[in-house]
């Protein structure tokens, strides 16, 4: 039986790059997919209708069972059409892949608050959004008796976890997806739900662009394809991870360890100003950790 059989399937972000091949490769598993997309820039501007119908066109034909949503995940009444029409359409809802994305890269000293603002509201409360109405239905069919394994999956960056100079915008928002993330798997299980994250780095329309890294995301290593089997992994029934973040990069998959303390100075009393200063002298300057933006600084020499 394929890996999502019969589930039901809300992908925000769904209409273009990654999103689309999540949509493609989780109708082709069997899933029922609500295709959501406003068909925006990439700097969230504008909007066409037909983006996400174009998706669901593409999995008609191929035999599989979609939907279209062209509501906009940093809407709160939005997201909550967005799960209506899972539910109304295919009677139930599964998983959630919150995938929506823009950018607007700027250096802080010219970020403008709508600059930083819009942002965050696709990014980070987008995946509130659909998460938050997504887990008040799982509650109420919960106090009706009703089980059945649920999932949320987000989506994070290197970003945002390791930080990139120009995005303090989208590196924020991207952290608090992490974080988000790690709350929701400690609060949605009572649900019969789960929440894990990744953290790709993929050729889209939005990374093709980017000056520093743009050629190199043409390699097959980046090809959009490599991403969408670990979210179809981590949206499959039964899958045993929760609270976790994956990074996913080309052929490699890796599970984070999330913020942990290298190294500490201790004593006995409390600290004064003079003794802390002089202790910490003897911390490192700089931790050495594994991240994909050192592998892609290493690809690109």
């Amino acid at each position: 039986m394929a890996a999502l059989e019969g589930r039901v399937c809300v992908i925000t972000g769904a209409g273009n790059g990654i999103g689309r091949h999540h949509a493609l490769l989780f109708a082709r598993e069997g899933a029922h997919v609500v295709v959501n997309d406003v068909g925006g820039q990439g700097d969230g501007t504008g909007s066409d209708a037909t983006a996400a119908q174009r998706v669901v066109d593409e999995i008609l034909a191929a035999g599989g069972t979609a939907v279209a949503s062209t509501d906009s995940v940093a809407s709160w009444d939005g997201a909550r059409r967005i799960v209506d029409t899972a539910v109304d359409t295919f009677g139930d809802l599964h998983v959630v892949v919150n995938n929506a994305g823009i950018l607007r890269d700027r250096t802080i000293v010219n970020m403008t608050e709508e600059d930083f603002d819009s942002v965050v509201a696709v990014h980070l409360k987008g995946t509130l959004n659909v998460t938050r109405w997504a887990a008040s239905y799982w509650r109420d069919r919960t106090k009706a008796g009703e089980t059945a394994d649920r999932a949320i999956v987000n989506t994070s960056s290197a970003a945002g976890l390791h930080g990139s100079a120009g995005q303090a915008n989208y590196a924020a928002a991207k952290a608090g997806i992490a974080a988000m993330t790690i709350v929701a798997g400690r609060e949605l299980p009572r649900y019969g739900a789960r929440a894990n994250c990744i953290a790709p780095v993929a050729r889209t329309r939005l990374t093709s662009g980017l000056p520093a890294i743009g050629e190199l995301m043409n390699k097959p290593t980046f090809d959009p394809e490599h991403v969408s089997p670990l979210v179809a992994a981590l949206a499959a029934a039964d899958c045993p991870f929760n609270g976790q973040v994956f990074s996913v990069m080309g052929a490699s998959v890796g599970i984070y360890a999330g913020w942990s303390i290298a190294e500490e100075v201790d004593h006995e009393e409390r600290w004064t100003v003079a003794e802390l200063i002089r202790a910490m002298d003897k911390l490192p300057r700089h931790i050495k950790v594994n991240t994909q933006l050192a592998k892609l600084a290493e690809a690109s020499k």
